[in-house]
């Protein structure tokens, strides 16, 4: 027990700032989306008829909760819950590998295997340390519900559902850990597993049957295989049930204790699927520091290439659905003709979509200029910066290859969106809209690349969290600055809130030329302060 107790200290010191960060990020969150939507939507009339529009179209209930009646305390649980949930899972999983696989490669795992802390105390270390920060994450949104004058019982119910979500990720990011052999990999596999989850919970919502008077939604079966999923049907403020959260629990506690098992079975260092064989010599296309640099990132890109191209033929197979849907019920066809206000819904669809495209070449963008820092950290930068390559040809490989990266995913996103209009024999203004849409996303995820590199050069040891954070917030910006309350001004700081789009058949560029600007200025300022700037290779 004293063993277990001094790793948990160990674990506090290293993490209370991330963590304080993560657990009142969210807590904040689930406060101020009560002052949304009570200032937006303070009428059971104003939220029925948001309901009924989400019900009606399914492109809504992709990005949203479970609709689950037209109370405050309900109407909140459908605009916020998965957002806290995701945030649950994303402090968890960064959790779960960043003191397994990411310690084991540092070394610092195999000193404490040779202490009376034995192999599997850390372990166990790490699920009570993630066990315990998402019960604090649970205990705090509750109280910040409560604090506003919500029933007790739906708010403690909305915490407990965030936080389940989070221990079902602690498990999933320990398995990870243990599968992967570098925690690179193991993230990246974690943060698919939590895009894949979320979308299976929203695809469940979208397809599933809605009541009558449009106010509840029985989500189809695919939905319960996600994490998600089962946070949503605890249902707070409406049915107030219980056992989906203990269902998340248990899955989490479920996998931790099986990834206790994995580890007792494997050498230190090794991993259930293994890294690739090198090539016994280097292959003529990396004769470049800008091929080693596509070389390091083709794996990631691909991924987020995959993303891209399922959100573009989303955005433009949906179609039949909004009308299968519709021609079930009268009141939902009424909807959606209030929806289209006399333009085109099927754009709608497109431009909804494709902002989850920006956000998902955006996250590609940082992750690969990211990468530059932790070959800096790694000390893998300086051998290559001994040679004739110079440190601003050095950062500039990465910056185009961010570039090209951004655009591979877009173009993936906008093929496959054409694919899905011809068919489903959409009208010819859709492939319009989507290349439209699509460049636009690329201007603003190009914004992450070089705002990230600016930060690696300034702040080098920053750059990991500072530019995650960004695409945090300029998401949270951007899609959820109107619920809460905030200004316009808000929405317009995030690039995806200006992007331009189709409006009345016509193109409306809104903030593209500042985009363009930021890239160009953020570009050639990283560049030339990467000039005099030294190695900080210390992590």
């Amino acid at each position: 027990m004293r063993r277990l107790t001094a790793l948990l200290r160990q674990r506090l010191r290293r993490d209370w700032l991330q963590l304080l960060l993560w657990i009142l990020g969210t807590a904040l969150m689930a406060y101020a989306g009560y002052a949304g939507v009570t200032q937006s939507y303070g009428t059971v009339t104003d939220r029925q008829s948001i309901l009924a529009a989400a019900l009606a179209n399914p492109v809504i209930l992709m990005f949203r909760g479970l609709p689950s009646g037209t109370s405050e305390g309900a109407f909140l649980a459908f605009e916020v819950l998965p957002w806290l949930a995701i945030l649950a899972a994303l402090m968890s999983t960064f959790l779960a590998v960043r003191h397994t696989r990411a310690d084991e490669e540092a070394g610092r795992a195999e000193l404490l295997s040779a202490t009376p802390a034995s192999r599997t105390m850390p372990t166990v270390a790490t699920i009570v340390h993630g066990v315990l920060a998402n019960v604090v994450l649970g205990v705090l949104s509750a109280l910040a519900l409560i604090s506003t004058g919500l029933d007790p019982q739906g708010s403690w119910i909305a915490g407990a559902a965030a936080g389940a979500t989070g221990i079902a990720f602690v498990g999933i990011g320990l398995v990870a850990a243990q599968l992967m052999r570098t925690s690179r990999a193991a993230n990246s596999l974690t943060i698919w597993v939590l895009v894949a989850t979320f979308l299976l919970r929203g695809i469940g919502n979208a397809a599933g049957t809605p009541s009558n008077d449009l106010t509840h939604m029985t989500s189809l079966w695919v939905a319960w295989i996600s994490p998600f999923a089962w946070a949503e049907q605890s249902r707070p403020f409406d049915a107030d049930t219980w056992w989906p959260v203990l269902l998340g629990i248990a899955v989490g506690l479920v996998l931790a204790i099986g990834s206790t098992w994995l580890q007792s079975v494997r050498d230190m260092g090794a991993s259930f699927f293994a890294g690739r064989q090198g090539r016994a010599h280097a292959h003529p296309a990396l004769s470049s520091s800008h091929a080693l640099v596509w070389r390091l990132a083709s794996g990631s890109i691909i991924g987020w290439a995959v993303g891209g191209a399922i959100v573009g033929i989303l955005a433009t197979t949906l179609g039949s659905l909004v009308d299968q849907i519709s021609g079930g019920n009268p009141a939902v066809a009424q909807i959606l003709e209030k929806l289209a206000q006399g333009g085109s819904l099927e754009e709608s669809v497109v431009t909804i979509f494709f902002t989850m495209l920006g956000i998902i070449a955006a996250c590609c963008a940082v992750q690969t200029v990211v990468r530059a820092r932790q070959e800096e950290a790694h000390g893998t930068a300086e051998p290559i910066l001994a040679t004739r390559v110079g440190r601003v040809r050095w950062l500039a490989d990465y910056l185009l290859v961010a570039t090209a990266a951004v655009l591979i995913v877009v173009a993936a996103a906008v093929l496959t969106a054409f694919v899905g209009i011809a068919s489903q024999n959409g009208a010819s203004t859709l492939y319009r809209a989507s290349l439209v849409t699509g460049a636009g996303e690329f201007v603003a995820a190009s914004v992450f690349t070089v705002v990230t590199a600016l930060v690696f050069v300034l702040l080098p040891r920053a750059t990991i969290g500072i530019g995650w954070a960004l695409v945090l917030v300029a998401t949270l910006f951007g899609m959820f600055g109107p619920l809460f309350g905030m200004p316009e001004w808000t929405t317009r700081v995030s690039p995806f809130g200006v992007t331009p789009i189709i409006s009345g058949g016509h193109v409306d560029v809104r903030g593209l030329w500042w985009l363009v600007a930021i890239v160009v200025v953020g570009a050639a300022a990283s560049l030339t302060l990467q000039r005099r700037r030294q190695l900080a290779a210390d992590g």
